[in-house]
């Protein structure tokens, strides 16, 4: 169960970085190392994911 948990508490984190990125990239004056750094963030957490959850997401 504490899998489950962690799988949760990863994508909401997953969620929210992309809901960052998206309303910074509608800013007029977007920040690109910003969103670059989140865009990495996003990768790690989506790599962690994957790692802990093998099956496939289709």
């Amino acid at each position: 169960m504490a899998l489950d948990a962690n799988l949760v508490k990863l994508s909401e984190k997953h969620r929210a970085l992309d809901r960052k990125i998206v309303e910074e990239q509608g800013r007029p004056t977007a920040d690109p190392l910003k969103i670059a750094e989140w865009k990495r963030q996003k990768l790690r957490l989506k790599d962690e994911l994957e790692r802990l959850n093998p099956e496939p997401h289709h």
